[in-house]
């Protein structure tokens, strides 16, 4: 496994299109209440991004369809918009790649549609809490798979479930670089494998299911729900090890 280490002026470059995924998905935030369709929001983001002098990232990537991933109440990522309509009370997934200069920032958060049920909030709260968790844990020299179990640890404590197969990843100038960052540990032993050092940038993004991690992509070919058919939660941030802890690029 190659780790690519970035140098200061290229974790500069990766701020700058951070940055606009974080303006976007602020953005987006006030955007999203019911009557909007999902066509919509993503509509709205693309122009943004583009406004912004960047490229949406997601838009042909692999295939998929859109500029934004809209991953709805049951939806855990990889959300294709379409023409339904926000209702209140749902739960909304965005998650936004921006592509700037060659380099690439990627982010999500989860947000509620008007007012939400308390055990919607707490769902949401456990991926955004865990994230910001395992940001603020990060040391230089400490294992991948360290990070992985801290993962772990906060969604179960929470009385969650991570989803399986999918992961956090590095990023630079392709949108997914080494390493896989599952948000479980893989095996039995944290205490091994590639250690984190000073230059590497990488996404984490906890994705959180209730009752069972097993991820079920739907008939779109896209949509990732969990087995157990309930709402699901995920949050995203793109960080940098700068002088041995996280430093958060995808914040504006």
């Amino acid at each position: 496994m190659a780790i690519g280490l970035k140098k200061a002026q290229e974790i500069e470059k990766l701020s700058i299109s951070n940055n606009m995924v974080a303006k976007t998905l602020n953005y987006l935030k006030k955007e999203v209440k019911a009557g909007i369709t999902l066509k919509q929001i993503n509509a709205l983001g693309e122009e943004f991004i583009y406004a912004q002098g960047g490229r949406p990232a997601f838009k042909g990537l692999y295939g998929f369809p859109a500029g934004v991933c809209t991953s709805l109440n049951q939806v855990i990522i990889h959300g294709i918009p379409t023409d339904y309509a926000l209702q209140e009370g749902d739960i909304l997934g965005l998650d936004i790649g921006v592509e700037k200069d060659g380099w690439y920032g990627d982010s999500a958060i989860t947000v509620g549609v008007g007012k939400i049920s308390e055990a919607d909030q707490k769902l949401i709260d456990c991926s955004y809490n865990t994230l910001m968790h395992a940001i603020e844990s990060i040391r230089d020299g400490m294992r991948f798979k360290e990070l992985s179990y801290i993962l772990q640890e906060s969604i179960i404590s929470s009385g969650y479930i991570p989803l399986r197969s999918y992961c956090g990843h590095g990023i630079g100038r392709k949108p997914h670089e080494e390493p896989e960052i599952p948000n479980y540990l893989d095996g039995n032993n944290p205490k091994q494998g590639p250690k984190i050092k000073n230059g590497m940038v990488f996404c984490l993004e906890p994705m959180v299911c209730q009752k069972d991690g097993t991820a079920k992509v739907l008939e779109d070919k896209w949509s990732v729900v969990s087995a157990d058919g309930l709402n699901g939660s995920h949050y995203e941030h793109t960080v940098a090890i700068i002088n041995n802890k996280a430093v958060i690029l995808s914040q504006d």
